[in-house]
């Protein structure tokens, strides 16, 4: 399986989410699709905004992830709490790194928000590969999520 091909997995969003509007049925769906699109995603899945400052876990594909995580630790915390995409090609020069899987070498996370900008959560990609995400990555993901997302 090659690299994720985002036009097609755009194509395939649009036709299993469409009219839909709740968040975990959405998430459900996105982690399932992406997970399977791309051999260098060992763990695909999303943590949700579920109390101030705090992450949930979501739908996911993969081993267990953790259960909760706050916005204050982790590469999932750094990208609720800054809004920003994190990306790690080494997961164990990340200060404040949770291993929530020991396999983990570089990792995605990008902010979910609804079309109002209000963040819900975040989608974590997880590799067993060192440096296996880009920039191209980044601005593809992103541009899946506020299509699905950012319609809410």
């Amino acid at each position: 399986m090659a690299d994720i091909d985002y036009p097609e997995i755009s194509k395939v969003l649009a036709a299993l989410t469409e009219g839909e509007r709740d968040d975990v049925a959405l998430m459900a769906t996105m982690a399932c699709e992406l997970h399977h699109a791309d051999d260098r995603f060992d763990w695909t899945g999303f943590y949700r905004v579920t109390a101030p400052e705090m992450l949930k876990i979501g739908p996911y594909q993969g081993g267990h992830g953790c259960l909760s995580i706050p916005f204050s630790r982790g590469v999932c915390g750094a990208a609720a709490r800054t809004g920003e995409v994190q990306l790690v090609e080494d997961v164990e020069a990340f200060p404040g790194h949770i291993a929530c899987a020991t396999s983990t070498r570089s990792e995605i996370v990008l902010p979910v928000c609804r079309g109002d900008g209000t963040l819900i959560g975040v989608l974590d990609i997880d590799s067993d590969r060192p440096a296996a995400f880009t920039q191209a990555d980044a601005e593809g993901l992103a541009a899946l999520l506020a299509q699905v997302f950012g319609r809410l």
